[in-house]
């Protein structure tokens, strides 16, 4: 990349500010995990504008039968490799499972993966527990996203990976996370398997960008795993598409997918849970 390429590229950069003006403007924020370099790279070319290195990493590139078993040295790894890729893309990093038990594991757990790693922002799943930990992170200068809905580090609690919030009480409980989150300065906040409306709502009634999966049309922007996007997995879940059907090249399957997102065409309402 020369010079005036890679001042382009910095000046195009996909920020916290630029997630906020892309919900306020009605524009969808395409999003993608991503676990190394070539695909990262294919995916920044492609116009995804948030990469998740998320610990899915567990099962998609590990084998893993849950995230459980990722470590932080996983997630630096995957990150660095990753964040060498991308110019414009925002790179987002999961806390895994028990890094993050109170608030000082947590800032040294987030602190390497944006020090080690490159992360921009971090992601770490629960709700109002986690405000005082979201609130040091901020005070930091750390960037964080929030994740509700159907929390796969709490898989064992939840019973199996089912839709959250169908329930009144669990869907007043989850915008009171939201809310909470968003008071403690978390910059935006994934909703994974969550009723349609229940999305819209939260969407609608946040100040910051809320992303989907398995979450319905309503929210500011989606995300899918990396390997169900590209009909990888060989069982892929119910709210995925796969883009390479019909698709010539991985590239090609990258591009019609963001142009999905932003055209509002994905997802549909076969990729929908109703309450």
């Amino acid at each position: 990349m020369s010079s005036a390429e890679g001042k382009r590229a910095a000046s195009e950069a996909v920020t916290v500010a630029r997630l906020r003006a892309m919900k306020e403007a009605g524009q969808p924020v395409a999003c993608l995990t991503a676990y190394d370099y070539g695909f990262a790279a294919a995916c920044e070319r492609a116009g995804v504008d948030l990469l998740l290195v998320g610990d899915s990493l567990g099962m998609v590139v590990q084998g893993q039968e849950t995230t459980l078993p990722v470590t932080v040295d996983d997630v630096v790894y995957h990150t660095r490799c990753v964040a060498r890729a991308c110019r414009r893309s925002l790179v987002v990093a999961d806390l895994p499972f028990m890094s993050h038990t109170d608030v000082a594991s947590g800032l040294h757990t987030a602190g390497r993966l944006v020090k080690e790693g490159g992360a921009r922002m971090v992601k770490l799943e629960g709700g109002a527990d986690q405000a005082a930990l979201v609130e040091r992170l901020a005070e930091s200068g750390i960037p964080v996203c929030g994740h509700l809905g159907l929390k796969p580090q709490r898989i064992h609690k939840l019973g199996g990976y089912r839709v959250q919030g169908r329930a009144l009480v669990d869907a007043e409980a989850m915008e009171s996370d939201a809310r909470a989150l968003e008071a403690a300065g978390a910059d935006l906040i994934i909703v994974e398997c969550v009723p349609a409306p229940l999305a819209r709502h939260l969407s609608a009634q946040l100040g910051i960008p809320v992303v989907g999966i398995g979450a319905g049309a309503g929210c500011d922007g989606q995300i899918l795993v990396l390997h169900d996007a590209l009909g990888v997995s060989a069982q892929p879940p119910r709210f995925a598409r796969d883009f390479s059907d019909g698709a010539g090249s991985v590239q090609q399957a990258l591009a019609a997918y963001v142009d999905a997102v932003r055209t509002g065409t994905f997802p549909g309402p076969e990729h929908e849970f109703e309450a």
